[in-house]
């Protein structure tokens, strides 16, 4: 297995930038703290040390790489497509957020902060924060939407046993948006003690880069690992779903800047229809503008007030997506479609009974788009399809009972 890399990608520009989109929309109170961050990580970025200690976690705790696997019987579904899912589901937590977590309490440790607060959810970032700082002893607040701890019993009860303190959030729609609202407000009064780390390719500049880099381990993986199973060839497709974008540029950033790149294609939560306002689609319902520190992608009114977020999946339902994919999309360097919650809900069902493997309600966004990825690409040579397979089912599965019970009448929403 070859060495990760933190500095394979680009650093944006001096202001925090990728094109006009990013930088620092913050308050004042904030800039010496991300000057603090951006510094500390520039100089950690390629160091022998800091990559030993990363990759030794990684390897020996989350446990990667993880796998890549050839879904031979979903792809029958879909000829043309030879599907293969990036397993990590099977990271320790069960998602992809614990890769970024990890990173960004080595870099806390190295800071010297005692004390780290984040945001989640659909949970799974906020259990890979508690179950770093219960690794490496450092207190933890975690940020939740009380309609995200409805949803989500089972991750808050995790979080909880691990040793974080899980804060309940009822303002706005009480969902992400509104947790990470609680995480910035909190991070603001204790910067000297405290690490805020984000889960997603979002908020103020360094984090977009600083989450991306240290999400890159997915797509540099993918490289090594189809290399080894299929020689010379490389992934035609590289699909993934889309919220805030992290597991998306994990899988993307790797290829984006290279001469000859795959198609990248993101999937966004659709909700209940572009057309009924009710989704989270950003890129392709929303317009630019300023949320949470960066300029991006997002869903506002004529206004300017954000508009409520809608999806099946808690870990999609922001109203907001990165910079560096907002950036991607305006360039034409990735392509960005929505699926709507019935797709999403089919596209997890298929998997399971395809293949014995229950994906989460965000990754099956991204399973609901093959049937019309199928459509797109038409009768030519078969296409390799490498599909990130962000996280594990098993926190949906009491929403999925409720929502099946609600349409059989058994009980009101």
């Amino acid at each position: 297995m070859q060495p990760y890399s933190l500095a394979a990608q680009p650093w944006p520009s001096a202001a925090g930038r990728f094109g006009r989109f990013g930088g620092r929309y913050v308050p004042e109170t904030l800039i010496p703290a991300l000057d603090e961050l951006a510094s500390a990580y520039l100089g950690l970025r390629a160091d022998p040390a800091f990559l030993a200690d990363f990759t030794q976690l990684l390897r020996e705790y989350v446990g990667r790489p993880s796998l890549l696997y050839r879904a031979q019987r979903l792809s029958a579904r879909y000829p043309g497509l030879d599907i293969y899912l990036k397993r990590e589901d099977l990271n320790h937590t069960g998602a992809h957020k614990i890769n970024n977590a990890v990173g960004q309490a080595l870099l806390a440790k190295r800071m010297g902060k005692r004390r780290i607060v984040a945001e989640t959810g659909a949970g799974q970032h906020g259990v890979a924060a508690a179950t770093v700082a219960a690794l490496f002893g450092l207190d933890c607040v975690v940020y939740m939407g009380s309609e995200d701890i409805r949803r989500q019993a089972l991750n808050v009860r995790r979080m909880e046993l691990l040793g974080a303190e899980v804060r309940e959030v009822h303002s706005g729609t009480a969902t992400l948006k509104d947790a990470t609202n609680e995480a910035i407000r909190d991070w603001v009064t204790r910067v000297r003690d405290t690490f805020y780390i984000i889960g997603s390719v979002v908020g103020p500049h360094p984090y977009p880069m600083l989450v991306r880099d240290f999400q890159s381990v997915i797509g540099q993986e993918v490289r090594w690992q189809l290399r080894e199973q299929r020689g010379d060839r490389q992934p035609d497709v590289l699909l993934a779903c889309v919220g805030g974008g992290s597991n998306a540029i994990g899988l993307f950033a790797p290829y984006a800047y290279l001469p000859e790149r795959p198609r990248m294609i993101g999937v966004e939560a659709g909700g209940e229809g572009i057309q009924s306002g009710h989704h989270a689609a950003s890129i392709s319902g929303g317009k630019v503008g300023v949320l949470h520190g960066a300029m991006m992608y997002l869903l506002y009114d004529s206004e300017g007030q954000i508009l409520p977020a809608h999806s099946i999946s808690a870990g999609l339902d922001y109203p907001g997506v990165g910079p560096e994919h907002s950036f991607f999309a305006e360039q034409g360097l990735a392509e960005y479609v929505a699926v709507e919650d019935r797709g999403a809900i089919a596209g997890m069902e298929l998997l399971a009974r395809s293949e014995g493997i229950l994906p989460a309600l965000e990754t099956a966004h991204a399973l609901g788009y093959l049937p019309e990825l199928q459509r797109r690409i038409g009768g030519g040579p078969e296409q390799i399809v490498v599909l990130n397979l962000s996280g594990r089912g098993d926190k949906d599965v009491a929403e999925l009972t409720r929502l099946r019970q609600m349409a059989a009448g058994e009980v009101r929403a």
